[in-house]
C-alpha cells in the first residue's frame, strides 16, 4: 500500500504554531494548489489542510507566512474527535514529512505573484517552425576554405 503526497503551492494565512501537552511542536496550515484542468462552475484551486511536527513545525512556523510558495511531501490521514456540542467531527489532512520553502528569503510573495511566469504551450514545446528560422545555408557560401589549425581540433 502506498499512501504519498505531494503538493506545491500558496499558504492561504500564516501557520498556526501550537505546543503539545509534552512540548512537542504542531504546526497547521492550508496550501492553494492550483487544478490544472478548469472546469466551468468548479473552483480553480484545491485548499488542503496540512500538518506538521516537531522541528520541521518550528521551521515552517518561523520561515513561511501567509502567501508563502512551499512544497509539501507527507501522507494523507484522517482522524476524527467530539467537539464542543458532542458531534463527531472527521478531519483529512496532509501529515507533512518536510516542507520546502520554494521562494527566496526576503522575496515578498505579493511581488511574486504579481510576476511574470511564462505560460506552457503545450503545442509549441519551444520549438519554432521551419519558415520562422532563419536561413544558415549561407554562413560559409564566402569563402570556400576553412582556416582551421590541427592545434584547434580537440582530438
Amino acid at each position: 500500500m502506498i499512501n504519498r503526497v505531494v503538493l506545491v503551492g500558496r499558504m492561504t494565512k500564516d501557520p498556526v504554531l501550537r505546543k503539545t501537552g509534552t512540548g512537542a511542536s504542531v504546526t497547521s496550515f492550508t496550501v492553494a494548489c492550483d487544478r490544472r484542468i478548469k472546469t466551468e462552475g468548479q473552483p480553480t484551486a484545491d485548499f488542503i489542510n496540512c500538518v506538521c511536527w516537531n522541528k520541521v513545525a518550528d521551521n515552517t512556523a518561523q520561515f513561511t507566512h501567509k502567501g508563502s510558495l512551499v512544497g509539501v511531501e507527507g501522507r494523507i490521514q484522517t482522524r476524527s474527535y467530539d467537539d464542543q456540542s458532542g458531534r463527531r467531527v472527521y478531519v483529512t489532512e496532509v501529515v507533512a514529512d518536510s516542507v520546502q520553502f520554494l521562494e527566496p528569503k526576503g522575496t515578498n510573495s505579493a511581488a511574486a505573484v504579481n510576476a511574470y511566469t511564462p505560460d506552457y504551450d503545450a503545442g509549441n514545446q519551444g520549438y519554432q517552425s521551419d519558415n520562422a528560422s532563419p536561413s544558415y545555408s549561407s554562413d560559409f557560401a564566402s569563402s570556400d576554405t576553412l582556416d582551421i589549425a590541427s592545434d584547434d581540433l580537440p582530438f
